[in-house]
């Protein structure tokens, strides 16, 4: 598998919890915590995929 596609996909799985974050945060802070924490991962795997 390409190297971009799999950066890509974890992107767009970022953004994906990052509307959940934001869909949540005013009813269950606790879920929408956990899910900025699945982000900030997300984007962190995107980030030493596509250096290393």
């Amino acid at each position: 598998m390409s190297k971009e596609v799999v950066v890509i996909g974890l992107l767009a799985l970022a953004g994906f919890l990052a509307g959940g974050v934001y869909a949540t945060w005013k009813t269950v802070r606790a879920l929408s915590l956990a899910l900025a924490v699945l982000v900030v991962v997300s984007v962190g795997g995107a980030i030493a995929w596509l250096v290393g």
